[in-house]
């Protein structure tokens, strides 16, 4: 062996060592965890948090790792393309998520599907449960309402603009208001009816009331002679929301009152059951 092979196999091992070292002094793994694991997924939430893209320097800080141990798993990552480097040296979170994520999205409706048709059956009208993606609501599971000649249809996998919609309310009432703002200039707050909220500070006004009340409210401003009441559903790592829609005739202020004590429930039940938590 020469003596500069030698001298760069020598660097190459301090160099590990010192990344062990690092991965040692660092926070243990859970008990039963795999730590390199857990690790790999704190990063790609911690990339999510930031709004996908961050530089390393960031991401180490905001991870609470040593930034050997943050190259070597980002670098993993890139390799298996699920974080990807952009041309300003940023990582950003990878292609590969998109098929996690559009999988997972259908699971959503599936889990909350036992508790949306006990809600349809004991409200007897239809049932939403939608999702933020990007500055769109996306419906990911309905479920109809037996009892009546009148139903309202919404197909899953539709997508609209949040401002025009109970659910879309019901999830921006939850959120910075710095956050709303920046959606609703983005998506310029078109008018879909003649009652859609089309200013920001009116809509501030209407989220503010959601806020108060509990529940969100669509006046006919996404379809003209359907009323729609929604919740979020809390504490989840998607944005979630919860709704009961009908024509106006059915859906009164006095079935509004009856329905947002079981749509709470309901929204409770489904965060439970995605997050995982709820009881066999």
């Amino acid at each position: 062996m020469s003596t500069g092979q030698g001298a760069a196999d020598t660097a190459a091992t301090d160099t590990t060592a010192a990344s062990a070292a690092a991965d040692t002094a660092a926070a243990p793994a859970k008990t039963g965890g795999v730590q390199s694991l857990e690790r790999a997924f704190a990063i790609l939430e911690t990339m999510a948090d930031a709004g996908g893209v961050i530089s390393l320097s960031q991401l180490a800080n905001d991870a609470d790792l040593p930034l050997p141990t943050i190259h070597r798993l980002v670098r993993t990552l890139v390799d298996l393309g699920y974080v990807r480097q952009e041309a300003s040296r940023q990582y950003s979170l990878g292609p590969r998520l998109i098929r996690l994520g559009e999988t997972t999205s259908r699971m959503v409706g599936r889990w909350a599907r036992p508790h949306m048709e006990q809600l349809a059956h004991e409200l007897g009208e239809s049932v939403n449960l939608a999702m933020l993606d990007g500055d769109q609501v996306v419906y990911v599971g309905q479920v109809m309402a037996s009892r009546n000649s009148m139903r309202m249809f919404t197909e899953v996998g539709r997508r609209v603009l949040p401002h025009s919609t109970g659910v879309g309310k019901a999830i921006m009432a939850d959120m910075d208001p710095d956050q709303v703002r920046a959606l609703l200039a983005r998506t310029g707050m078109p008018a879909r009816t003649e009652h859609t909220i089309t200013t920001p500070e009116e809509f501030a006004a209407e989220l503010e009331r959601t806020r108060r009340r509990g529940y969100a409210l669509d006046e006919g401003e996404q379809e003209v002679g359907v009323r729609c009441v929604a919740v979020v559903v809390p504490e989840t790592p998607q944005r979630l929301a919860l709704s009961l829609s009908g024509p106006v005739t059915r859906v009164t202020d006095e079935f509004v009152a009856r329905a947002t004590g079981p749509l709470h429930r309901a929204a409770e039940a489904i965060s439970a059951q995605v997050r995982g938590t709820a009881s066999s």
